[in-house]
């Protein structure tokens, strides 16, 4: 099966599975079955001695180094909009010390962090992509990793957007140009 990756050299990157995104509502797949399935999948991660990346979006406590785009879309969330515990990683994914936590500023998780530096010193070449917003945190993360010469594994049905078409558009056109998308279930037996 050509979904088979090194254990050695493989990460999960899971993003922006926190408490303020998960609450907005979200397609094809429910927020909870997608943070089940990341779930799952950090689980065998932890069983099998591979590095998680847990990444999260969160504004400095003034809001300065929050993007005001000016855009004909929906723009950035007023500081007022976000609850306290906003940033905060579900608890699902039961958090650990060994588990790399990665606070970004913009949507992808390459851009202004260490995350590169991170899994480079831990001579990692393949990254398992999930998350919400499959267009939005998990693509611009994608496009990057790609860039940056990692092979990626999109985890479809760990994986949501704000609506189906988002959500298909990156999946059917734009992840198979710069990796491979599989199911939750592929993952697992992988690492069992």
């Amino acid at each position: 099966m050509d979904t088979l990756f090194d254990k050695s050299s493989t990460a999960l990157v899971v993003i922006d599975l926190q408490k303020g995104i998960i609450a907005l509502p979200v397609q094809p797949n429910e927020a909870q079955t997608v943070i089940d399935n990341a779930a799952k999948m950090a689980a065998a991660f932890r069983r099998n001695h591979m590095p998680l990346f847990i990444v999260n979006v969160s504004a400095s406590p003034d809001g300065k180094d929050r993007l005001l785009p000016i855009t004909d879309g929906v723009g950035a969330w007023s500081k007022a909009q976000l609850s306290a515990d906003w940033s905060e990683i579900v608890p699902e994914l039961d958090l650990q010390k060994d588990d790399q936590l990665v606070t970004k500023k913009q949507w992808g998780a390459f851009y202004g962090t260490d995350l590169d530096l991170q899994l480079r010193r831990r001579k990692i070449d393949t990254i398992v992509l999930c998350g919400i917003s499959t267009n939005i945190g998990v693509e611009s993360t994608a496009r990057f990793a790609y860039e940056y010469g990692y092979q990626q594994i999109f985890v479809e049905d760990a994986m949501s957007s704000r609506s189906c078409r988002e959500h298909e558009h990156t999946i059917e056109t734009i992840f198979p140009r710069i990796g491979r998308v599989r199911k939750t279930r592929e993952i697992l037996g992988i690492l069992e």
